[in-house]
């Protein structure tokens, strides 16, 4: 005769359950933003093939050194630290503009190529909102491309000064300039000066990436064209070129609002920013300007992110 069994239904030993790992919100845009580097490797590319020419052209005049050395230590203080800071920050200049291009190209191409080739059908397939999408596009020119900028041009210039003293070592004048170069002033100022430039542009990016998701053709005339019909109007009808002057103001106002700006004459040739003392982040935190850029930044993401969950391909 069978007896029932008291003993319960067996319970799992605690050690073999198993709980699901929760889901970190910042994975899946991390994923995305490696996807952006991995599909746009001009991101990085143009960059270093501009830090590369520059590289050899200035190995290539390296033999003048000596000379030009010599013509500037005859120079009052001021004009030798122009004389030997020039290049260094005409190199800063050229990959500055080049990762500039870089990223207004990107963005204009961010959301639009993705539905030109339709694409954007298997992506919104997968797990990943379309906030994170377009937040992951946004880091590109936002975060991305300012570092690398700042990484690049340190490399490019450090490797200028190694050149330039194995090009004076004959002369005996390599340490004029470890002595007259403020290398390490100049890096927090470039590190300060990307870091404004990007929060004060952060509305074209944004403008940029917005033109992206909704126009179907010729993106880069539908970014340019309106605000250039604004202007022209402007000036026919009232003769002003205060909306002109505005856009100006936009792309390259960070300067005035972030540095203490010092006027030297036209043909003095000295740097404008070489000094700790020149960076105002003060002044530029309480510009009413950088606020108002910021929000219609934001609103300009915003829209975007509603126009590519509700715009399919083309």
């Amino acid at each position: 005769m069978n007896t029932p069994s008291n003993t319960g239904p067996e319970v799992p030993n605690e050690s073999k359950l198993t709980m699901p790992a929760a889901k970190s919100p910042i994975r899946p845009l991390y994923w995305s933003v490696r996807r952006e580097l991995w599909e746009n490797r001009s991101i990085y590319i143009a960059p270093l093939i501009a830090a590369g020419v520059v590289l050899f052209g200035f190995a290539i005049t390296a033999g003048g050194f000596p000379q030009r050395r010599r013509n500037a230590l005859l120079l009052d203080p001021a004009h030798q630290r122009a004389a030997i800071e020039t290049p260094y920050d005409v190199v800063a200049m050229m990959i500055m503009l080049t990762a500039f291009l870089v990223g207004v190209f990107y963005c204009l191409d961010a959301l639009h190529g993705e539905r030109r080739d339709r694409s954007i059908l298997f992506w919104k397939s997968l797990p990943v909102s379309d906030l994170t999408a377009v937040l992951a596009k946004a880091i590109i020119p936002l975060v991305i491309l300012p570092l690398l900028t700042f990484v690049i041009i340190e490399a490019t210039q450090f490797t200028m000064l190694l050149i330039s003293t194995v090009a004076l070592l004959p002369s005996g004048l390599s340490g004029t300039t470890w002595t007259l170069l403020p290398y390490g002033q100049l890096s927090v100022i470039l590190l300060y000066g990307l870091v404004t430039m990007v929060l004060w542009q952060a509305p074209l990016f944004g403008w940029l990436l917005l033109v992206s998701g909704w126009a179907r053709r010729a993106t880069f005339l539908w970014a340019v064209l309106p605000w250039l019909a604004v202007a022209a109007v402007e000036k026919i009808a009232f003769n002003t070129s205060h909306f002109a002057a505005l856009l100006s103001q936009r792309m390259t106002g960070s300067f005035d609002e972030a540095f203490v700006v010092v006027s030297y004459p036209h043909d003095a040739h000295v740097p404008v920013v070489d000094r700790l003392t020149q960076l105002d982040p003060l002044k530029f935190l309480s510009s009413p300007g950088l606020w108002i850029g910021l929000v219609i930044a934001a609103t300009f993401f915003a829209a975007a992110v509603r126009l590519r969950r509700y715009r399919g391909a083309l």
